[in-house]
């Protein structure tokens, strides 16, 4: 999302190529190789920047898992933001996505979001033949619920494989659901029950989008809760011998949703400090892990 210049229509430059470059090297340095595009991201510029990587990295392609959404239409002019599921509008995107991206196949689509108007039928076949002609291998979704997830499932004979919801130490209403019920706090939660179970069962793959939270917990700056929080981060870190944004990253990774968290930074050295959490299995002990849930609500558990 970060790659490609600014939210206009101004083209990309050079130097947002060598931008690019550095963070994609970043990742496949800290053994990341799966990358999360969107057609709105930077209006297009960030799937044409990393085109362009790709095209000056011979063999890179095949090296990656790319992954890219679409169903979001940004706001222009006088007509504003809106969804669109369409199966023409779907097929219409990834063949802009596919020609941005400087490659003949996707790995992954994602819809971006659900709209409320789309036939789940229309979209069935239009992602069927997008398959069928070899343009996306496999599908999946974002931000969308459990029965949202099953009604669409109904109309496809491909499984959906993934759903990327915002998930982080900081956006906890995924996790707080399952814990509120019979509570006060429950009417107030507002995440769909049965979300994380129903993909667990079902075997899609978790997606957290945010993980990083915002750098709430690893330098930026923030509530006195949150820099409660951001300590123990740093002391778990050095005691552990990693960085902070890896003890973050951790805490997602521990759950027993096999969480995949999104890297959203463009930055190549915080790139760089998730390193161990791309590479190593989460090492925080049971009661690490509630300390640092304990912490981020700022109360303690029902």
């Amino acid at each position: 999302m970060g790659l490609g210049g600014g939210w206009d229509a101004e083209p990309h430059t050079a130097a947002d190529i060598d931008a690019a470059e550095a963070a994609v090297a970043a990742a496949l340095d800290s053994g990341i190789t799966a990358f999360d595009h969107a057609d709105i991201y930077r209006r297009g510029k960030s799937e044409a920047v990393f085109g362009e990587v790709l095209a000056r990295s011979a063999g890179l392609r095949e090296r990656i898992t790319l992954q890219t959404k679409c169903g979001i239409r940004l706001a222009d002019g006088d007509r504003p933001g809106l969804y669109d599921l369409r199966g023409s509008s779907v097929v219409r995107r990834v063949e802009e996505s596919l020609e941005r991206l400087r490659t003949d196949v996707l790995d992954v689509l994602l819809l971006h979001r659900p709209d409320p108007l789309a036939d789940p039928a229309d979209i069935g076949d239009a992602l069927t033949s997008l398959h069928r002609q070899g343009l996306v291998r496999r599908f999946g979704v974002s931000n969308m619920n459990a029965a949202q997830i099953a009604r669409l499932q109904a109309h496809m004979d491909l499984p959906l494989v993934a759903n990327q919801l915002e998930m982080s130490l900081h956006r906890r209403a995924w996790l707080e659901d399952g814990v509120l019920v019979n509570t006060p706090e429950s009417a107030a939660n507002g995440f769909p029950a049965g979300t994380v179970e129903h993909c667990l069962t079902h075997n899609i793959e978790l997606q957290a989008w945010g993980a990083l939270a915002q750098g709430r917990y690893t330098g930026a700056r923030g509530t006195r809760q949150e820099a409660v929080t951001a300590a123990l981060v740093t002391s778990l870190a050095k005691a552990k011998g990693t960085t902070p944004e890896t003890i973050v990253l951790w805490w997602l990774r521990r759950h027993p949703a096999r969480i995949v968290p999104v890297i959203g930074t463009s930055n190549p050295a915080r790139i760089r400090a998730c390193r161990d959490a791309a590479t190593a299995g989460p090492d925080l002990s049971h009661d690490e892990w509630y300390a640092l849930w304990i912490s981020a609500r700022g109360a303690a558990l029902p």
